[in-house]
C-alpha cells in the first residue's frame, strides 16, 4: 500500500502500470570516514558501498569485494530491495550517475554517466566543492536529458549522506536541524554534533549559497538539484529517498529564491520506506513543509513482518531505512502489481 505523507494520491496513481528510467546516483565523501558516523557498508571501506550497491542492483554480483555491504550489525543493503523490486517488475533500463567515486563499479552494457567529478572531503574540514561548477553540470545534464520511459527513478548511496545533507540544510539557514534521520537506530549524536559544529564553523555570515555548498554539502545534493531544475517539469521524476533527497529539494528552493524565480512542480514527488516515514528520530514532512513551491510525497507501507531471516527485521526495529533508492522502488513494485510476500521472498533468496 502506498501512502501519503504530503499532498495527495493522484500524481502516484497516475503512474500505475507504467515503466520507468531508474536512475542510482554514487558518490563518496570523506565525512564517512569519521569514525562512528554512519554504518551504511563496512567499516575502513565505506568507500566502496555505493559501487557495491550499483554493481549487485545491476548484475546481482557485487564485483569489486568477497560480498555484498552490510553494516556491522549486520543488516544487509537495502540494495537488495531495489534489485529484488527490478526482478519481479523490471525498469525499462538502470542508469547510473558517478557523481565523484573512489572505485568505479565493474559492470557492462549499463549506461554510466561520468561527468569528471572526484570525491568530496569531509565536511569536518571542508568538503572542497566547487559547488557552482558541479550544480551547472546537473543543470546541463537536465537540460540534455533526452526521456525514454514515462517517469524517471532517481536513488542514491553516498555513506554519511544524512549527515552531509542535515550540514547543507542548516548552513542554508533552514531551521530543521531535529529532523534528518540516520542508518542507526540509535543515532550517534554526539559524533554528529561534533562533525556539524566543526563543519558550520567554517561558514562565514556573507557566505552565499554556493559558497555554503562548496563547505558542507555533497556532490549527489548538489548535482541532484541541479538536475532536477534542469529537466524543467519535462517528465515525471520520483526523488526515491528520505531526509537526503528532501535536503535536495532545499537547495532547489534556496536557488530559486536566490533567482527570485519559480519552478513548476507538478512533474515531481518523493517516495521513501515506511521506515523513515515512521522514524521517531526524524520529520520527513517538516523538512518538506519548508519548501516554498508544492510537493507530493509518499511511502510505502512495506515492511519484513513476514520474514523470518534475522538480518532483515533489524530493518524493521530500525537499524536500516533507507536507500539506493528502496522507497521508489518499493513503490514502483506496488503500481506493477507486485505484494509484499513476493517481495520479501526475493530478498531472502539472496540471503540464501
Amino acid at each position: 500500500m502506498i501512502k501519503p505523507i504530503i499532498g495527495n494520491i493522484d500524481f502516484i496513481e497516475s503512474l500505475r502500470g507504467k515503466k520507468a528510467t531508474f536512475m542510482l546516483a554514487l558518490s563518496n565523501t570523506k565525512t564517512a570516514n569519521i569514525a562512528g558516523i554512519t554504518q551504511a557498508g563496512i567499516p575502513k571501506m565505506m568507500h566502496l558501498t555505493p559501487t557495491l550497491d550499483s554493481e549487485f542492483l545491476c548484475s546481482g554480483e557485487v564485483r569489486s569485494l568477497e560480498n555484498i555491504a552490510q553494516t556491522p550489525k549486520g543488516v544487509p543493503t537495502p540494495a537488495l530491495i531495489t534489485r529484488a523490486v527490478h526482478l519481479l517488475a523490471p525498469y525499462s533500463r538502470i542508469e547510473i550517475l558517478d557523481l565523484g567515486l573512489e572505485v568505479k563499479p565493474k559492470i557492462d552494457y549499463f549506461k554510466i554517466h561520468n561527468f569528471n567529478i572526484k570525491p568530496s572531503q569531509s565536511i569536518a574540514k571542508k568538503a572542497e566543492i566547487n559547488a557552482q561548477e558541479l550544480f551547472e553540470k546537473g543543470v546541463a545534464f537536465g537540460q540534455e536529458y533526452e526521456p525514454q520511459d514515462e517517469y524517471i527513478i532517481l536513488g542514491e548511496s553516498v555513506p554519511s549522506g544524512t549527515t552531509t545533507a542535515m550540514a547543507t540544510a542548516i548552513g542554508l539557514k533552514y531551521k530543521v536541524a531535529e529532523c534528518f534521520s540516520s542508518s542507526f537506530k540509535d543515532v550517534p549524536n554526539n559524533i554528529r554534533e561534533q562533525t556539524l559544529k566543526l563543519a558550520l564553523s567554517h561558514l562565514g555570515e556573507k557566505d552565499d549559497i554556493f559558497t555554503v555548498l562548496s563547505k558542507v554539502s555533497d556532490n549527489m545534493l548538489i548535482f541532484n538539484a541541479g538536475f532536477i531544475l534542469g529537466l524543467n517539469n519535462k517528465i515525471k521524476i520520483i526523488l526515491a529517498g528520505g531526509t537526503q533527497m528532501a535536503s535536495v529539494l532545499l537547495i532547489v528552493d534556496r536557488v530559486l529564491k536566490l533567482m527570485g524565480g519559480t519552478m513548476e512542480t507538478s512533474n515531481l514527488a518523493l517516495c521513501t520506506t515506511k521506515w523513515v516515514a515512521e522514524d521517531e528520530h526524524s520529520d520527513l514532512k517538516k523538512i518538506l513543509e519548508e519548501l516554498r513551491f508544492p510537493i507530493h510525497a509518499y511511502y510505502s507501507d512495506f515492511d519484513f513482518s513476514l520474514s523470518q531471516h534475522p538480518a532483515l527485521k533489524l530493518y524493521d526495529q530500525g537499524e536500516a531505512k533507507e536507500g539506493v533508492g528502496a522507497g521508489g522502488s518499493l513503490v514502483y513494485g506496488e503500481l506493477n502489481g507486485l505484494c509484499k510476500q513476493a517481495i520479501n521472498n526475493k530478498v531472502e533468496e539472496f540471503l540464501k
